[in-house]
C-alpha cells in the first residue's frame, strides 16, 4: 500500500484491496478519523482538523487487512423484473440466451465495493465473468431509477434517474436512495447483494 497526503486533513491510500482496507480502517474506531471513502483502487481517509497525519499514515501503511470486507448478516435481496432494453444485446455479445443471462446474473452474490457516479450508486463486484460486457457506445440521456445494469466487471442499480451508458438488464422497485432515511443510501461498501427474478 502507498499512503499519500491529500490536503491538510486527509490521506489517500493506494491499495489493491480497497474494500478490505475500508473495513480495517472503520474497525479502528479512531476518533480523529471523520470518514473513510473507498474507490476502485484507493481509500480516502479524512480526519478532524489539526490531526497529525504522520503517525496515522504510518499506521495505515502497516494495517493488517481482514480476510473479507463483507458486512455480516443476510444479503440485501433485490427483486428484479428482467425486461431490460439491453438484455437481447447482452445475450448476443456473450453468446448466451436471454434466460442464461438472467440465470447467471441472479445466481451470483455481489458485494458493494464502493459508491460513486451519483448518490447511492454502488459498484457491485462478483459479476459472472461471462457477463463482462463493455458500456454502450452511446450513453442514454436518461436511465430510469431502479434500472439494474452491468458494465465491465461491475453490476449496479441506478438509484435515481440519470444519464448512463451501462447495459440495462431489468428493473427493481426497491428504493436505493432516500434523503429522508438514515443513512440515505441502502447500499454501503461491504453490503452483500442478491438479485431475485420476478415475473
Amino acid at each position: 500500500m502507498k499512503v499519500l497526503r491529500a490536503g491538510d486533513a486527509a490521506l489517500l491510500v493506494e491499495t489493491e484491496a480497497p474494500h478490505r482496507l475500508h473495513a480495517a480502517v472503520r474497525a479502528l474506531g479512531r476518533t480523529e478519523i471523520v470518514d473513510v471513502v473507498p474507490g476502485a483502487g484507493t481509500v480516502l481517509v479524512t480526519t478532524a482538523p489539526g490531526t497529525d497525519l504522520g503517525p496515522l499514515g504510518a499506521l495505515l501503511g502497516d494495517l493488517p487487512l481482514p480476510e473479507t470486507s463483507t458486512a455480516g448478516g443476510e444479503p440485501l435481496r433485490v427483486p428484479v423484473v428482467y425486461d431490460g432494453a439491453d438484455l437481447d444485446e447482452v445475450a448476443t455479445i456473450t453468446g448466451l440466451t436471454r434466460a442464461q443471462v438472467v440465470e447467471r446474473h441472479a445466481a451470483a452474490e455481489y458485494v458493494v465495493a464502493y459508491l460513486g457516479f451519483s448518490p447511492g450508486f454502488g459498484y457491485l463486484t462478483g459479476l459472472d465473468e461471462r457477463l463482462h460486457v463493455p458500456r454502450r457506445d452511446s450513453p442514454r440521456t436518461a436511465v430510469p431509477a431502479g434500472s439494474v445494469a452491468i458494465a465491465g466487471p461491475y453490476g449496479a442499480i441506478y438509484p435515481s434517474s440519470s444519464p448512463g451508458g451501462w447495459r440495462l438488464l431489468g428493473r427493481t422497485t426497491l428504493r436505493l436512495w432516500d434523503p429522508d432515511r438514515e443513512p440515505p443510501s441502502l447500499l454501503q461498501p461491504g453490503t452483500r447483494v442478491r438479485f431475485e427474478a420476478r415475473a
